[in-house]
């Protein structure tokens, strides 16, 4: 197989490191074992962040994503973990992951999970007419 997964995370050089700018991914795919059964676990990935020096690479994330697929994990835990490497990959001015898992006995769970760089305040929204 030309490619495997990976717990490695790529970045790059943010273009614009001087403008606050959400960068918005989602990621359909996601599939984690059942800590308790080994059963397969989905979920849709939403990461949404400002970068600051710089971002996550899109294969990498893809690689890193799928090596979770042979692993159990719970949901609250997975997502924490997911959003501590991102974190420590790209140190965001903010991130936030969501992570919508579909239903398991009934019950569909989703856990958010942000950081918010010390210091960093959001820009106050918009309002056009």
């Amino acid at each position: 197989m030309p490619t495997q997964p990976s717990k490695e995370l790529e970045t790059f050089e943010n273009p614009e490191p001087g403008r606050d700018y959400t960068i918005r991914i989602r990621v359909p795919e996601f599939t984690c074992l059942c800590p308790k059964t080994g059963q397969p676990d989905f979920a849709t990935l939403h990461i949404e962040y400002v970068p600051d020096r710089l971002c996550v690479e899109l294969k990498s994330l893809k690689l890193y994503v799928w090596s979770f697929r042979e692993e159990g994990a719970f949901h609250e835990a997975v997502t924490n973990r997911i959003l501590d490497d991102l974190v420590a990959a790209v140190a965001p001015r903010f991130m936030r992951l969501t992570a919508e898992f579909n239903v398991r006995g009934g019950i569909y769970t989703t856990v958010v999970a942000e950081h918010r760089q010390p210091g960093w305040q959001a820009p106050p929204p918009v309002q056009l007419p």
